[in-house]
């Protein structure tokens, strides 16, 4: 079996806004201070996520020395988001009408919006090393707006193959990011999250935000000047 394909891209929903960043500057903030406090859980500083690298991860890309690239970013800047919004809310036309006769779509009358709440892990809730907060989607249109855009760079052979469903979610905690862990380099660290989780079921990180862009970024955030983190942004397209 061939050896899987280094990721090296990804693309994604960005969450962070002007609208959303307060929102989830004091959502994160009220979480970090809890859990990390050695009063409650005492989960290291380093494995809660900065603000600036929330996202919603659609599929990763694996571009060795940027070949390929410019295929996904020119593939990106071809879609019309809100064009392919009415076509999912439209929804195939039925057999017995004749195409046109009820005039053309409307304009649609309300962005696409995130809100995120509770926590899960993928994991065991016991032995975690990643929780991550759902976005709501009880009309479904977000996922499967989200899975057309994976499909059309799917379809393009621009992403790295992935069998599994695509599960939307933004990671909030990852241990993988703490620094100076005791053993050896390679050993993960894994926290028992069952209280967390419990905890934070119905906690609400960021509501009704509008979705702004569509990107694809650079894996591996950077340092900003002002302490946070964020993803390159190689290509980014307006959802409006």
């Amino acid at each position: 079996m061939p050896p899987r394909p280094l990721p090296t891209h990804f693309l994604c929903i960005p969450l962070v806004t002007a609208a959303a960043r307060q929102q989830l500057s004091a959502s994160l903030s009220s979480f970090k201070a809890d859990v990390t406090s050695s009063d409650s859980f005492g989960v290291p500083d380093g494995a809660i996520r900065p603000i600036g690298t929330l996202h919603l991860t659609l599929g990763v890309m694996s571009f060795p020395r940027n070949e390929g690239l410019e295929g996904a970013v020119t593939l990106l800047k071809t879609l019309i988001p809100q064009q392919m919004l009415s076509d999912i809310r439209r929804g195939p036309a039925p057999a017995q009408h004749e195409a046109g006769e009820d005039g053309p779509p409307g304009p649609i009358s309300h962005p696409l919006s995130v809100t995120l709440k509770g926590l899960h892990t993928m994991q065991s809730a016991a032995k975690a090393s990643v929780l991550y907060a759902p976005p709501l989607d009880e009309d479904g249109l977000l996922t499967q707006f989200c899975r057309k855009l994976q499909s059309i760079f799917q379809d393009a052979e621009l992403m790295v193959e992935d069998t599994r469903p695509l599960l939307l979610h933004a990671t909030i905690l990852n241990t993988i990011y703490v620094k100076g862990r005791k053993g050896k380099k390679s050993e993960k660290l894994w926290i028992d999250a069952r209280q967390i989780l419990d905890r934070y079921d119905d906690y609400v990180w960021m509501e009704n935000v509008p979705i702004e862009k569509i990107a694809i970024c650079k894996m591996g955030a950077k340092k900003l000047e002002d302490g946070d983190e964020a993803y390159e942004v190689e290509a980014e397209i307006d959802m409006i």
